[in-house]
């Protein structure tokens, strides 16, 4: 059987990047199959390094600056004759690709895997929907809003994780306490733990994060007369997208009470992380999904997130309403803007509805949050099936290959 060839437009599979991330794993589970080959423009704003990349014989990435130009993707067209184009990433970095879809559909139906994340309906995105011939939702939000339009071109099939990069460790070794001491401190081993893993960016709010902890220990000194807890945030607290973490930390007096992770780590260790901390948190105004909260629930940890874009299948079971760790209400919604994206809605939850989520969390009895850990687990594993996931990217690809006709302009005489 001749294998199909997939044209992928997206970040760099082999990057950090939640896009190149989902990349790879999507790309490594179809390959299981024996049936796809892949051929990558693996985009960054900036490479080290411009070599192709062969991972195997059925896996080549070509890094590239920015996402692409016509006058590449007709050389790929011609040179690699793809049986698919699929795009993965912010719809504005592919308006060139929009104005040469007759080309395109020349040769092979287009895919578009959406990252678009809140209301209202973006008008400005119609050319986007109207040139593809599929439109893939990871957010069952986006799923609802495309649906309503073009019902016949939309599809859900949410984010997934292969199930032995994140798990709850069970060995008989790990002892959480020493772990805690050795990462964090002797003084931090019986700490809670909350854990924050994201990108110091202004859409993430990790100032916002800080303030709710502020407030959160505020309430834990009331109401229990102590401060021992920790926030572990794992990332760049100097990063140029986002606020001075290291200088709002001291401004806050939280010295004592929060510890940063900057340095890049591989599976194993963040897993180490996910298992010795008692919640994970994301407070995005803007989330097409949110990875960091799944990893923590594959590793049984529960979540606090607030309930918008991707985020809320996470923190929401969608089978009976149930949370799995603490929901977070939106009490602002701002209407933004720019000139590439003329309108969105920002969800903000507020500090004192953040800080008493993670007081629910902490207040839990050890039994509560032995059956919340389960529940998370259960529930991870069922609605992120990582098999699962490639299985219906598997069918939806094999689908719209078998069943796409180009349809050309037609003349008619009057």
């Amino acid at each position: 059987m001749d294998k199909k060839k997939v044209l992928i437009l997206s970040d760099h599979a082999l990057s950090t990047s939640g896009v190149g991330t989902q990349t790879r794993h999507l790309v490594s589970g179809l390959l299981k199959k024996n049936k796809w080959t892949f051929r990558q423009f693996g985009a960054a704003l900036k490479h080290t390094d411009y070599e192709t990349v062969v991972v195997n014989e059925d896996f080549i990435i070509k890094p590239i600056d920015g996402f692409g130009s016509k006058e590449m993707l007709r050389v790929a067209l011609a040179t690699e004759k793809p049986d698919i184009v699929l795009i993965f990433t912010d719809p504005r970095f592919f308006i060139w690709l929009w104005e040469m879809e007759d080309e395109v559909h020349q040769m092979c139906p287009i895919a578009y895997w959406h990252v678009w994340d809140n209301h209202p309906w973006p008008e400005f995105n119609r050319v986007l929907y109207e040139s593809t011939d599929l439109v893939n939702c990871h957010s069952y939000l986006t799923y609802e809003m495309v649906n309503e339009r073009f019902p016949e071109k939309t599809n859900f099939i949410p984010h997934a994780l292969p199930d032995d990069l994140f798990f709850p460790i069970t060995d008989k070794g790990f002892n959480k306490k020493e772990v805690k001491a050795s990462l964090i401190g002797k003084e931090r081993e019986d700490h809670f733990i909350g854990l924050w893993v994201n990108r110091n960016a202004k859409r993430k709010r990790p100032a916002d994060v800080l303030m709710s902890w502020k407030i959160f220990l505020e309430k834990l000194e009331e109401k229990h007369g102590h401060k021992n807890a920790t926030l572990i945030m794992h990332c760049d607290p100097h990063d140029q997208e986002g606020p001075n973490l290291l200088l709002t930390t001291e401004m806050l007096n939280l010295s004592e009470h929060v510890f940063f992770s900057n340095q890049r780590l591989d599976f194993d260790k963040m897993n180490i992380l996910y298992n010795i901390s008692d919640f994970c948190m994301n407070i995005s105004y803007a989330e097409g999904f949110g990875l960091p909260t799944l990893e923590a629930m594959m590793a049984g940890v529960p979540i606090v997130a607030v309930k918008t874009g991707g985020l809320t299948r996470q923190v929401v079971d969608h089978r009976d309403g149930s949370e799995n760790g603490a929901a977070i209400d939106v009490s602002v919604k701002t209407l933004v803007g720019s000139q590439q994206v003329p309108y969105i809605y920002e969800d903000y939850a507020s500090e004192e509805d953040i800080s008493d989520g993670i007081l629910k969390i902490y207040d839990l009895s050890p039994e509560e949050k032995e059956s919340l850990s389960k529940k998370v687990l259960d529930y991870a594993r069922s609605e992120f099936s990582y098999q699962k996931t490639v299985d219906l990217w598997d069918e939806t690809l094999t689908n719209l290959i078998e069943n796409w006709k180009y349809k050309s302009w037609e003349c008619q005489t009057f």
